[in-house]
Formats: C-alpha cells, structure tokens, sequence
C-alpha cells in the first residue's frame, strides 16, 4: 500500500557522475544548486510531432512556457521497472525538482541528452535506453550492471503536453521502457523522496488513498494503458508497438 511508502533521510547516494553538469558556474564562481545545473547544462534532443530530430535545447528552455503556451516539443522516457514478483515500482519526486516537485509518479523519468555519446543511437531505441540506464543509476542508485540494455524493453511512444505550474511544463514524446529484474536501491534524495513496490492486486485500492498529485505523463499513462500493459508483463510482444506514437491530452 503507499502507507508503507519508504521515505528516504538524507543518506548520501551513490551517484553517477554526470559528465554532463559542471561543479562551479563559469560566470560567477558559485556552487550551483544539482537542479539548477543540470537545466542550463543537459541538452535534450528537439523534436517534431513524428519523433523526427529537429536540434537540441537545454533543459530549461525545453520545459518554459511561452508567451504563447507553446512549449518546445522534445525526447524523453519513462521506465516502468517490475520485481520477479510483478509489483511496480513508484517514486515521489523530491521537494527540490524544479518541475512537478513533490508529485507521485513512475519508477524513473527522464532525457536522452546530446551530452552523451550514444544516447542519439535511434534503432530500436537503443539511445533511450542507454539514457534509462544511467538515469537509474543517477535517480535509485542502480549499478550499471544491474540493468543490462537487453533487459530493458521498448514498448511505445506517447505524445502529450502539460502547462504545468504556468512557467514549467511538459511536451513531450516519451518512450514507455519496462524491465523486470529483481534490483538493489540506493536512491539519491535530491531526486526522490519515497520509494515503494506496488503488488498489481493492490494498485487499484491504493490509488485512492494516496494524498498527493501525480505527473501529468503518469497519470495519462494510468487512465489509459498501465494496466492493461502491467497484465501483459510476462509477454510484452504482445502489446509493443513502434510505429505508432499514442496521442493523449492533458487532463488539465
């Protein structure tokens, strides 16, 4: 149940170093807050409503709102990672995220990044994938070896865009990974401040009792497909579909 929802102390992770982010601000010599950084420094891949890549933008400026309410179309992933018994994964985001702060949401959300050699690599999503790779290792602390890219399953693409709090939001193609492996946590508390597996015979109780808002990706998700996906965790080749991008609207 979320009731028994693990909250995680200030314990210094393991985390992996992100090439990608810098220690020290170039202009005023300032330690900059790990968030901060990383929205200046990670560069995501531009898209366009194909999953054609169109450049590339930092962090930041993908997720602004515009004076218009346009927000720049762009590549991310969302990975839905199962134990050997089937329960699911979810994390609450930390207070110190900078976009849906303190928000429920999936096992771990994220980018594939120009800063990264490799994560560009479009066959079978394999660029996603190793993206997915190391940001579990950044977000629950799991070893690289843990989660080889094989175990790691493309099921499809959806599209969907969020307004968010009005100065961050979300529009995104994002690639739903599921893996299931039995995995050591050692999760880092700047990302993620609970943790818990969820059994699927659980799930639907436990939705209501949960006091807190969900992600716009992972609710869409949850109205319109999780479930039937979870059910068909022991033959994913029944429900993957590459060629089609699912089209879902904003809730809000």
């Amino acid at each position: 149940m979320f009731t028994s929802m693990i909250k995680l102390v200030g314990k210094a992770p393991r985390l992996y170093v992100a090439r990608a982010v810098a220690s020290v601000s170039a202009t005023n010599n300032k330690q900059l807050d790990p968030q901060d950084e990383a929205m200046e420094k990670e560069q995501c891949f531009l898209v366009d409503d194909n999953d054609i890549v169109t450049g590339q933008a930092s962090k930041r400026d993908c997720h602004l709102v515009q004076e218009d309410g346009n927000i720049p179309l762009h590549r991310a992933f969302s990975v839905f990672l199962f134990n050997q018994k089937g329960d699911l994964l979810l994390q609450k985001r930390s207070s110190e995220k900078i976009t849906y702060p303190d928000h429920y949401t999936n096992s771990c959300c994220s980018h594939p990044l120009t800063n990264f050699p490799g994560e560009e690599e479009e066959a079978n999503a394999l660029g996603v994938r190793k993206a997915a790779q190391r940001r579990l290792n950044y977000e629950l602390g799991i070893s690289l070896g843990s989660i080889p890219i094989d175990s790691i399953n493309y099921i499809t693409r959806v599209h969907y865009k969020d307004q968010g709090n009005g100065k961050y939001g979300e529009h995104e193609i994002d690639y739903v990974l599921f893996i299931q492996r039995d995995v050591k946590l050692n999760p880092n508390p700047s990302e993620v401040s609970e943790i818990s597996f969820i059994p699927r015979t659980e799930f639907d109780d436990s939705i209501p009792t949960l006091t807190g808002q969900w992600t716009p990706w992972f609710s869409l998700i949850l109205k319109h497909r999780l479930k039937f996906w979870w059910d068909h965790l022991d033959r994913l080749d029944e429900i993957k579909d590459h060629k089609k991008i699912l089209r879902f609207d904003s809730e809000k």
